[in-house]
């Protein structure tokens, strides 16, 4: 398609337009994982809460310009007030603790944020008032723009060098710039890093409410921009760099541009085109632009996990019985109860998938959807344009996932931390982009139907038996594998590279054969959730499902080989109960995940051997012989 110059002309001024808001609300995020390290998932709902509070006030003050930009301004102190809460209460408890305990406490908080907004605004969109001074036209060459959209242009440029004078020319930006590249130093020079970080987190804050706030007069506030912009913004942090100010800016510009020109030239991939590039980049440039060490990893070694030990008689008795009853509940219980517990079977795999590549492996995936999706839509897809069968499928679903895994994985492992997060991250939203902007293949949200199972698999007990044999057989396999000479190498390249590399071990390649392991398990757990519900919709790879796997594993414990077992049933069940009996359902689970990151950060697993520990009886000093006492004669 040839472009005329008012064209090329309309793309870089609404391509600027989108770069504007996204750096606002990026910067943010980036300064906050430079200086604290923390990977804030609910930086998108403080952007949301600026939204919704400026159109709030909106209602309630005249209109003008003047008025909408003090609107602004008290939905940016709001915002401020409730980052500055969150992070007194919640996030400083967790500086020191391991990231995936800050993902899945900013996680509870997004969800608790959302059902809130829900409850105070409605599920509606809600546009705002007409502001006059604001809803003119400016003609360039021709094309009509907004004379708001040259209002957060101009923003975003006053920010920018605002943000620049703070860090290059204050001692308080001085400070940030150090904590940044070596915390622990800034500590040992008597620097308060709590009142440090909590400053940062405000300022953070104060910036993704105003760019809610200012992007209420171009999208309606709505409950899905939260989860929206915060992709995005990672996706921006991450190429510009981490904690990178002037990276932000040129990630944010080259971010809005590639969204305003894809609109006009590719609408089918439009969505994929930020993470196309973000993947890029990554491959090419691990840490962005701009990024540097940190001083310290994303891993936390306060992390790594007590010594595993094989199950003992008595634990494999006890797993024994349970699968006995599982493989007999199927004929007792009633046709609901058994889709829910085929469902649930299923899950436990898929978290197990996730745990083999985190747990052992030590490779926290923000992608995981993007393998379970695979092997969810290659046999649907193949079903659909050639009418393959279920068993044909369920071959071809772990083969697809495993090779798209080797595909990645070989560029994956190479970068560590947040940034092999976001590259798993970027490849799953791909995926997304794809299942429901390519209508023609895949026919986008309307999904694939249609596809059930069939001869002796069409009886529902039947399959449920499937499932369970193929879980429990991979499941088995996967712990047999984790005491294999490769597991422990595995384990020892997650705890200390340096050490098993001048040892001998391949670590690249052992995280690659890890993470195609993953991948193949993910595959087969998608092909049969294919088969259990009949259909793919995009909702199978989008970043939801990816952090259901992250739960259901963080929940039963990263510790414990039966952690995601356990965290894969009581994620089920409590979901089923909630959803079933409350309206505002994802509020509870948000505080339970919070209260995890909190008081238990070993999860339901953890819980349980500390409890075992407080009733084992303590050995008495009595009972403690001295050498005397043993038969030694005394000196």
């Amino acid at each position: 398609m040839a472009l005329g110059f008012a064209e090329i002309v309309t793309i870089l001024i609404n391509g600027l337009v989108i770069a504007s808001t996204l750096f606002i609300v990026a910067s943010g995020l980036s300064i906050v994982f430079g200086v604290s390290r923390i990977s804030n998932f609910a930086h998108g709902s403080l952007y949301m809460v600026g939204a919704y509070v400026c159109w709030s006030v909106m209602r309630v003050l005249p209109a003008g310009i003047m008025w909408f930009f003090l609107a602004a301004a008290i939905a940016a102190i709001a915002v401020g007030i409730l980052g500055l809460l969150l992070e007194m209460t919640i996030l400083r408890r967790l500086y020191h603790a391991p990231h995936h305990l800050q993902l899945i406490a900013t996680f509870g908080v997004f969800l608790i944020l959302r059902d809130l907004s829900l409850l105070i605004w409605g599920p509606q969109e809600l546009f705002p008032p007409r502001v006059p001074g604001l809803s003119g036209m400016v003609r360039v060459f021709g094309r009509p723009f907004l004379d708001y959209y040259w209002v957060i242009i101009g923003a975003s440029i006053l920010i920018l060098l605002l943000l620049l004078y703070l860090f290059h020319r204050t001692r308080w930006g001085i400070l940030l710039r150090a904590a940044t590249q070596d915390r622990e130093m800034v500590a040992a020079l008597g620097v308060d890093q709590k009142w440090l970080f909590t400053g940062v987190f405000l300022l953070s804050a104060v910036l993704a409410g105003l760019g809610g706030a200012l992007d209420t007069l171009r999208v309606p506030a709505s409950l899905g921009m939260d989860i929206t912009v915060i992709i995005d913004a990672f996706a921006v942090v991450v190429i510009g760099g981490m904690g990178s100010i002037l990276g932000c800016f040129l990630a944010s510009l080259i971010v809005g541009i590639l969204t305003a020109a894809g609109t006009i030239l590719l609408p089918q991939v439009t969505l994929a085109l930020v993470f196309i590039v973000m993947a890029i980049v990554l491959v090419v440039r691990p840490k962005g632009f701009f990024g540097k060490n940190t001083g310290a990893s994303w891993e936390d070694p306060s992390s790594v996990e007590a010594v595993m030990r094989p199950a003992g008689s008595r634990a494999r008795f006890a797993w024994m019985v349970l699968i006995g009853v599982l493989a007999v509940a199927p004929f007792f219980v009633s046709e609901y109860a058994l889709d829910v517990l085929t469902e649930t079977v299923i899950l436990v795999l898929f978290a197990w998938s996730f745990y083999f590549m985190a747990g052992p492996g030590g490779m926290v995936s923000f992608g995981q959807a993007a393998f379970f999706g695979i092997g969810l839509y290659v046999p649907a897809l193949l079903f659909k344009y050639y009418g393959i069968s279920m068993v044909t499928g369920l071959l071809v679903a772990p083969l697809a996932a495993g090779l798209s895994a080797a595909l990645l994985g070989w560029f994956a492992v190479r970068s560590s931390g947040i940034y092999f997060a976001m590259l798993t991250l970027a490849f799953s939203q791909i995926l997304w982009s794809v299942a429901f902007q390519w209508f023609e293949l895949t026919n986008g949200e309307l999904g694939i139907l249609g596809i059930w199972t069939e001869g002796w698999a069409s009886d529902k007990r039947f399959f449920y038996l499937l499932c369970l044999a193929i879980s429990v057989g991979g499941i088995l396999l996967m712990r047999r594998v984790v005491f294999a000479p490769f597991g422990y190498s595995l384990r020892a390249g997650r705890d200390s590279e340096l050490r098993s590399e001048a040892t001998g071990i391949k670590i690249v390649r052992q995280k690659w054969v890890a993470f195609v392991i993953s991948g193949v398990l993910s595959g087969i757990a998608g092909g049969l959730m294919l088969y259990l519900k009949g259909s793919a919709f995009p909702s199978y790879v989008d970043i939801s499902t990816s952090f259901d796997a992250f739960v259901m594993a963080l929940l039963g414990g990263l510790q414990s080989l039966n952690g995601p077992i356990v965290g894969a049933i009581i994620y089920r069940a409590l979901k089923t109960t909630l959803q079933t009996h409350i309206y505002h359902w994802n509020m509870i689970v948000g505080a339970i995940l919070i209260a995890i990151a909190l008081f238990m950060p070993r999860g339901v697993s953890g819980l349980i051997e500390d409890v075992r520990k407080w009733r084992r009886p303590a050995t008495p000093p009595s009972a403690v012989l001295l050498p005397a006492e043993a038969g030694v004669p005394k000196s």
